[in-house]
Order: structure tokens, then sequence, then C-alpha cells
């Protein structure tokens, strides 16, 4: 029996996918879990884990190399597709299933040919196929395009595989022997771990996803020495945290000095700004809307409140190991969104609300980590959920859900909204100065000294949108 193939085909049939979104590609992440969920296709948490690699959003030349490196981790078979919006999603799912489908039905023709081009019988020279091997046959598969219907500009952006475009990376190799060896040799402790209940849910496994400077060539980071804050001399290692996480805002890299694992010091990087213009951020399109004059009803952005509290609660419940709940509310945030009346969710709302905000195991995992006081928030310009709370992680998620259930039952009011008064789902939206931009002037003060699984834990339960700062940047250039 070909268990070898069967698995192949078993895979293919239902294919584990890793999410990875740039900026801009909110739209696309929401539609892609939608559709996953329909489908019931599991959800990657690593590359190890991963058959496709799913890339949503705008393409973002700058972030190239950080996707090759990703595509590199995927063990052979894999697939790797694009959508660059919400209604490119169905065709590139198909594509990538398509392609998984195309390797696992290669692999027994190739095999055959090995055996036949080996065993000739008149003791001769023997021709040999180049197939390749898995490796070759499914990059080679991969280069004919990144989504279903779509194809990939070969522009020579500023990506890894000296500057090509991510696709033709894919297609051509990047010049190893042997790439899943190299993989398995510089990662195997690393990924096969999985997703575990904990703090931090088992995710910062794979931080360094993002890319890193000082690295040998199996691909791990080099340590060096330096004292801790008792003046013993620890070995240090720099680590980028993002840009492709799981459950992890789009766009954001964090560069810590972790000693053990223990975060001595953390800085953001620069978001990145895209040399073309795309649409304005998903999250706030209501209050962007009516800063521009159009009427938008309170119920409106209620609706759009309350999924987006829904969004970042399903993020931290990943984060912190309880992927029940966080599908559940992923659910809650797609029924919302596809205009679900407030009197059939509401039920639902009361219910998950309750399991989630008395859950004793989840307020144990998140008391006492992030804490943010009355006077720091005020001073660093934070508004929203996270002002209000005036805590720690626990604080903040028992916000959402309050703040969730009031605007459960006020979708239906039809007074239009006064951007002045209504908050957007991280607080006052300001053209100059949007509240995402708070939110991650925060975050270095408040990783530096935690612990590498309640960082991820800290950037959840605050979940800044970086798309807001790009949205800002070009409504003040617009104005001149």
């Amino acid at each position: 029996m070909d268990l070898t193939g069967l698995a192949l085909r078993a895979a293919a049939a239902r294919p584990h996918v890793l999410l990875a979104t740039l900026p801009g590609g909110t739209a696309a992440r929401l539609e892609a879990e939608r559709v996953l969920r329909l489908r019931d296709w599991p959800l990657a948490a690593t590359p190890a884990q991963a058959d496709v690699l799913f890339i949503a959003g705008p393409d973002c030349r700058d972030l190239h190399a950080a996707v090759n490196r990703l595509w590199q981790d995927l063990p052979a078979p894999r697939a790797r597709v694009h959508a660059r919006g919400a209604g490119d999603v169905e065709a590139a799912l198909e594509t990538g299933q398509a392609r998984l489908g195309l390797l696992a039905d290669q692999r027994p023709r190739a095999e055959a040919s090995d055996r036949a081009s080996q065993g000739g019988d008149d003791g001769g020279p023997h021709h040999e196929e180049s197939c390749g091997g898995e490796d070759q046959d499914e990059d080679h598969g991969e280069g004919h395009g990144d989504t279903g219907g779509s194809h990939a500009e070969h522009d020579g952006g500023g990506g890894g595989g000296g500057g090509q475009h991510p696709d033709a990376v894919a297609q051509h190799g990047d010049g190893r022997a042997d790439p899943q060896d190299e993989h398995r040799e510089a990662h195997d402790g690393e990924h096969k771990g999985g997703h575990s209940p904990g703090r931090g849910g088992g995710h910062e496994s794979h931080g360094g996803h993002g890319g890193g400077d000082m690295a040998i060539p199996g691909g791990l980071p080099m340590a060096e020495q330096g004292e801790d804050r008792d003046g013993l001399t620890l070995d240090q290692l720099h680590v980028p945290l993002g840009p492709f996480l799981a459950d992890w805002p789009a766009g954001l890299t964090i560069r810590v000095t972790l000693q053990g694992d223990v975060v001595q010091e953390a800085e953001v990087e620069e978001p990145l700004r895209r040399d073309t213009a795309v649409a304005e951020a998903f999250w706030v399109q209501p209050w962007l809307r009516a800063a521009a004059g159009e009427p938008v009803g309170v119920g409106e952005a209620a609706r759009r409140r309350a999924a987006a509290h829904l969004d970042s609660l399903a993020r931290l419940l990943s984060v912190v190991g309880w992927p029940a709940e966080a599908i559940a509310a992923r659910r809650l945030r797609d029924d919302l969104l596809e205009g679900a009346p407030g009197v059939a969710v509401a039920p639902r709302v009361e219910r998950f609300a309750r399991r989630v905000g008395r859950s004793r195991t989840l307020a144990w995992l998140t008391r006492g980590i992030g804490q943010v006081g009355a006077e720091v928030a005020r001073e660093a310009g934070v508004s929203g959920p996270a002002a209000r709370a005036c805590g720690d992680v626990s604080d903040r998620y028992r916000q959402w859900l309050a703040d969730i259930r009031r605007d459960v039952g006020r979708m239906e009011e039809p007074s239009p909204i006064r951007p002045a008064v209504d908050e957007s789902p991280r607080g006052w939206w300001r053209d100059d100065d949007p509240p995402s931009a708070a939110l991650i002037a925060l975050l270095p003060g408040l990783l530096s000294g935690a612990e590498l699984a309640a960082a991820r834990l800290i950037v959840a339960s605050l979940d800044p949108d970086l798309d807001e700062l790009d949205t800002a940047r070009n409504r003040v250039s617009a104005r001149g």
C-alpha cells in the first residue's frame, strides 16, 4: 500500500492553510478565514503544519523577502497562492488545492519513471529523467501564478532571491541543493511543537519568520552576550517578532533582545510605507465616510465596532490556546459583517461573553500582564477600550466583551454618528493621529521585562491596526 501517496491525497483534499496577511489585507484575510471555516480546512499556526501558504492583501515589495523565507519553511509538498482582495479568495483556495492534488498525482509517475530508468535489463547506460524531486515539482507548479485567474507582477521589487518577485523565487528555486533537508536540520526542534494551550499558546516558536540580521546558514539567529538587569552576563538573542506570525497585526515587526525567555529590549520597526494607494483601513471605514460628510448611522458603526472587537478577541483566544472560543468569536464576527439582525445575534453574543468573561483559567493566564494605568494611557494619548479598561490583559478583554454587548444592542439605531463623539474600534479617529499609533507607542515599554509568551498576549490584547497609520498618512497627504 502506498501510504505516502495516500497521505498526499488526503492533504490535498483537506489542506492546512497558513495565512500571511500583508498590509491592507484585512478584507482578504477575513474572507479567507470565513471560507476556510465553511470548508472545514484547518488554519495552520506554523509553517511546519501547513500545506498551503495563503498570502492575503495587495502586493508589498518590501515584504517579498519575508514571504520567501516563510515559503521556504513549508515542507513539501506545498503550494502558494495570493489573494489581493476578498473577491480573489475562493479562486486562490481552489488553485492551491488543485496544485496540491497535481503534486500528489505526479509523485507515482515520477517514481515509476525512476524505477524504469534504473531497471534496464541489458547492462547498458541508463537514461534518467530529471524529475528534480518533490520540491522541484511543487515549486515549478507554483510559478504559474499567484491567484486563480491573475498573474504575478515581475517587477523586481525589494525582496529575496536577488530582488526577484517572490513567485519567481518559488518557480526557480533559491540555489540550495535540497531545501527540505536543510530546513529540517535547522528547524526540526523549533517548529514541530504545534499549538499548545498555555501562556502564549505556543506561537512564539516561529517568531523569527519576519527575518533577522544576525543569522548562520541554517537560518538560526546567533547569540551574543550582555548583562541582564541583575548584572549577570548572559547570552542575548536578537529576534524579530513578525510580520507573519499567526494571529498577529498585519505589517507589525518588533525586534526584541531576549535573555532566556525574557524580553530585555523591544523596538517597533517603522511601519511600511506603501508606494501605491490601497483601500482605506477596513475597520474604520464608517468613520472615514462620516468624516467626509457622508451620512453613516450609529447602527452601522456599532456593527463594525463589535465585529472588530470580536476579531481582536479571536486573535487573543487563539494565542492563549482556546481555539474553540476563537472559532466562536470568528463565527459571530462573520455574521455581523454579513448583516445578521441584532435580535438573532444577541443571545449568542451573550452566551459567548458569559463563557469567556467567567473563565477562571483565562483570567489566571492573563492576570497582571501588560498593565496600563490611567496616567500612562493619558500621557500616551491612548483612547478607546484600552484606556477605559485601565488595567492588564484580562481587563482589556473584559472591556471588549462589555463593548460588544452594548454595540449589538445598538445595531438598529438610525441616527447619524458623530466622529468626535462615537469612537472607532481602537479609539478616537483623527487623520493626523490615528488611535493605533498610541497603542504601538505603548508596546516597547510594556514588552520590556516580560516573558516572550506574555509579550504575545500583550500585543494581542492591544491589537493595533497598522492600516490606520497608512490611511491617515494618505488622507493628510491628499489635503496637501
